[in-house]
């Protein structure tokens, strides 16, 4: 089998991590995307548009895609007892300190790439939770997205190209809309299989900013959270659509302690494409804060990530409340390399 094209230089390194906030303080900064208008500032790199914000990067290809990108540390740090950063070799260490003595460790390497997501007990028992040091292995040991890199011409590619895949389940089951499913199906459909056989795993920028990767795994839409518009809080009677999420994803990693669930935020098609980016990814962000605070999910099982207006739902220039939405999928069989659902029989 051709590896998967892999087309494009990864975009820069996150941002820092924002300042520390102590628990139950007040907002800090601006709340509403219009604020960030008079801070974001421009620079060309390589060809490419680079866009900084406070706490986000947006990156514009030439081709015209547009990617973002964000600190993850920001979600670790809501209760932490100590946070810590370490040098060691290239590579930087980022160490949460939770009030019961565990840890949460992330390793990044010099070009701000998460390559290890580490939970480590009390006692000294780690759980590896994300390993991108372990890029997709294909035949004869050859790692399929390096060599597709290569043949590409890319440097540490991120962009996987893939036909999109066959469906054999009914589309209410590949698509699950959380306010008509009972907590069952949202279960069930947290925990399927990939739609089509997964021939190797794939790091987690290969499924941030990849589609049709992302595309192997059902996923639940959770359109009931009605945000404001230009905004990222979720007001407070809104919170408690989540717990059925929550619940969902709780069960989950109890059954399996590295299970990791993609939070992914989506606007309409109303604004522009910077805004839109930059929104998605604070709503996906501010999703992933909830379920954690609110309801104890672990947010280390957990990533984040704005696609703005590139997935649409209905396909409208217009305001729908359908496309604003944020979706849930778990994606460790793309992280780990999995088995697809067979066909309904």
């Amino acid at each position: 089998m051709r590896p998967p094209q892999v087309s494009a230089p990864l975009p820069p390194p996150p941002p820092t991590p924002d300042r520390v906030v102590a628990p139950g303080s007040p907002p800090q900064g601006p709340r509403r995307i219009q604020d960030f208008h008079s801070e974001r500032r421009e620079t060309q790199q390589g060809g490419r548009t680079v866009i900084t914000e406070p706490g986000r990067v947006i990156v514009r290809d030439p081709g015209g895609q547009t990617f973002i990108r964000h600190n993850e540390d920001d979600r670790f740090r809501h209760g932490a007892r100590d946070i810590r950063q370490e040098r060691v070799g290239n590579d930087t260490r980022t160490v949460i300190v939770r009030p019961d003595g565990s840890q949460i460790i992330t390793v990044n390497d010099r070009d701000g790439r998460m390559m290890r997501r580490i939970r480590r007990d009390p006692r000294g028992h780690e759980v590896v939770i994300i390993d991108n040091s372990r890029r997709g292995v294909g035949p004869g040991g050859v790692a399929a997205g390096v060599a597709a890199g290569l043949a590409a011409g890319a440097i540490g590619g991120y962009f996987v190209s893939l036909p999109p895949p066959v469906i054999h389940m009914p589309r209410d089951r590949y698509i699950v809309e959380a306010d008509r499913a009972p907590p069952e199906l949202i279960y069930e459909t947290l925990m399927a299989p990939p739609v089509e056989r997964i021939e190797h795993a794939y790091t987690l920028d290969e499924i941030r900013y990849s589609p049709m990767v992302r595309a192997r795994m059902p996923s639940i839409d959770l359109d009931t959270i009605n945000f404001e518009t230009g905004s990222w809080d979720i007001p407070p009677d809104q919170a408690a659509k989540l717990q059925v999420i929550a619940d969902g994803i709780n069960r989950a990693v109890a059954r399996n302690p590295r299970e990791v669930f993609l939070i992914e935020g989506h606007t309409d098609a109303v604004g522009n494409d910077i805004d839109n980016l930059s929104l998605s990814d604070r709503r996906a962000q501010s999703a992933a804060e909830l379920l954690t605070q609110q309801f104890n999910v672990p947010p280390e099982n957990l990533v984040t990530q704005g696609y703005g207006e590139q997935n649409l739902k209905i396909a409208t220039d217009g305001p729908a409340r359908e496309n604003r939405r944020v979706t849930v999928r778990r994606i460790t069989p793309l992280l780990d390399g999995g088995v697809a659902a067979a066909p309904p029989r």
